[in-house]
């Protein structure tokens, strides 16, 4: 079980590291990333102990491929695709929000209403509602990025009256939005997909907004299956989805929920093969191409001698 869960590199020029859930970012030259997708995997905001293999080549080519498809809607941090594993870009200043986007009432925003919650984010929401209905319109429901611990639901409001964000600059974000889940949703849709819900990271360079991080990945979003969307919601089932949620159903089944006190059930082997091929499943489907597994029976060397030769470049 080959997969990468740890880094340590040291690049030429490097000026610092930061090891997130899933990504380990180094900045070069304080105004290069070189970004690693390892093959850890997080639910609840909590790294779970085994890592799946190929999860970081699928989030990393899937972002890639997105980041090229929507360049012409806003400008993204991706300068070069070095590795399998592996993006390069642009260092810019994150906003300190994410701007999640509905299409469809489900997960954990399905949760929260079924408790009774009428409001999300400071929007309202219609009573009798059912799970995994479609929204009349899209909705942005955006959250606060934490650097450890839990990110937190936020109104555009308390944004601005916090100044987290300007309005200006907000309504910006909200634009960008809008407007990238549309162009994933159509692309989705030509893969017989839905695109749930996702979302999107921004930061600011040179007083220009970037759209950074990954983009339409199964760590960031949620697709159903469109084929099956309407009789599974007629009925009452559930849907069959391509994301992340099999993973927090499985952990939620054995009484994991990221709670303090709670214990992370065993991960077999055999288990984390079912993961990964999940995500390789999820990367065909959305891509419509064949996924080709780099060779990872030296994962560090391959990366760190990919990555300098492009820096040397």
């Amino acid at each position: 079980m080959d997969a990468l869960i740890k880094t340590d590199f040291i690049f030429p020029g490097q000026t610092s590291v930061y090891h997130g859930k899933v990504r380990d970012v180094y900045s070069v030259d304080n105004n290069t990333l070189v970004m690693v997708a390892t093959d850890r995997i997080s639910a609840f905001d909590v790294v779970l102990p085994k890592g799946i293999p190929y999860k970081g080549q699928v989030l990393n080519q899937i972002a890639s491929k997105f980041l090229d498809a929507t360049s012409d809607i806003v400008p993204n941090w991706k300068s070069a695709e070095p590795d399998p594993m592996v993006t390069v870009g642009h260092r810019c200043e994150p906003y300190k929000v994410e701007m999640v986007i509905r299409g469809y009432i489900t997960g954990s925003a399905w949760r929260e209403y079924k408790k009774g919650a009428r409001i999300l984010c400071g929007l309202p929401l219609p009573e009798g509602l059912r799970e995994n209905q479609k929204f009349d319109t899209p909705l942005i429901t955006p959250t606060t990025k934490a650097d450890k611990g839990h990110d937190e639901n936020i109104s555009k409001q308390e944004i601005i009256a916090q100044g987290l964000v300007s309005k200006e600059e907000y309504e910006e974000l909200e634009k960008y939005t809008y407007q990238l889940f549309e162009r994933g949703t159509e692309m989705a849709a030509e893969k017989g997909l839905i695109l749930v819900d996702t979302k999107y990271e921004f930061g600011k360079k040179d007083g220009k907004i970037y759209l950074i991080d990954e983009i339409h990945t199964p760590d960031s979003s949620r697709y159903f299956y469109s084929k099956e969307y309407e009789e599974r919601f007629r009925r009452g089932e559930d849907q069959r989805q391509l994301s992340k949620e099999f993973v927090r159903q499985w952990l939620m089944e054995h009484g994991f929920k990221g709670q303090p006190g709670q214990v992370v059930p065993e991960m077999s082997d055999e288990y984390c093969r079912s993961v990964s091929e999940r995500y390789i499943e999820l990367y065909e489907k959305i891509v419509g191409e064949k996924f080709i597994p780099a060779d990872n029976s030296d994962l560090k060397a391959r990366i760190e001698k990919n990555v300098i030769n492009y820096l040397n470049r």
